[in-house]
């Protein structure tokens, strides 16, 4: 699921204006690229707890200075957006992002990186991984969000993800706080994936 917002009206009847390529990615999730002042205003109607940033440079002062006002807890993981020499998504660093974002504690949440397409795709392709989808259907949705600008190693990140040093800690979470949501589809894993097999007895 992946619902495209450009704006919204607050109570006055005003237009609020989306950042560029915002979208719900879930309940509580949602993305976009590098919000501008002009945008504060819709940010503040989803009442977010906290935002997940995709790049390694400073955050500017008067988005800092929004967040301290509307208490966002601000996330940042440093990712290279280079394409001459590109440089390859960091595993260990999606892995850190990921665990943020599937904590339903920072909930509502905001991913964006600077345009909202590469850096913030490959991360919400790995999360579509966590959450089961079938490998076409998360390409499919990353190369819709990144339009003709989509990336083949950003895609072969994403296929070559591999979730499972992260399942016990997603189940940790999940279990613990009851949650992703009740009324939609939950982050489900099949709990004989990570049990700890029996012992046998051995053969002589």
């Amino acid at each position: 699921m992946c619902l495209i917002m450009e704006a919204a009206e607050d109570h006055d009847g005003g237009v609020l204006a989306a950042p560029p390529n915002f979208s719900m990615v879930e309940d509580g999730i949602y993305r976009s690229g590098f919000p501008k002042p002009e945008n504060f205003g819709f940010l503040t109607s989803l009442n977010l707890r906290s935002i997940i940033y995709l790049c390694p440079e400073p955050y500017p002062e008067e988005n800092l200075k929004f967040l301290e006002a509307n208490n966002i807890k601000l996330f940042q993981f440093g990712i290279e957006g280079k394409t001459d020499p590109p440089t390859p998504m960091p595993k260990d660093t999606v892995l850190d992002a990921l665990k943020v974002l599937v904590d339903v504690r920072n909930h509502p949440i905001l991913i964006h990186c600077k345009a909202g397409k590469h850096r913030t795709g490959c991360l919400v392709g790995c999360l579509r991984k966590v959450q089961s989808w079938c490998l076409s259907s998360v390409l499919e949705e990353y190369q819709k969000n990144a339009g003709l600008k989509w990336r083949q190693r950003d895609m072969s990140f994403i296929e070559a993800f591999d979730t499972l040093s992260l399942r016990q800690c997603l189940l940790s979470i999940m279990y613990r706080y009851h949650g992703y949501g009740f009324k939609r589809k939950r982050l489900l894993h099949e709990e004989e994936n990570v049990q700890t097999p029996k012992p046998q007895a051995a053969k002589v």
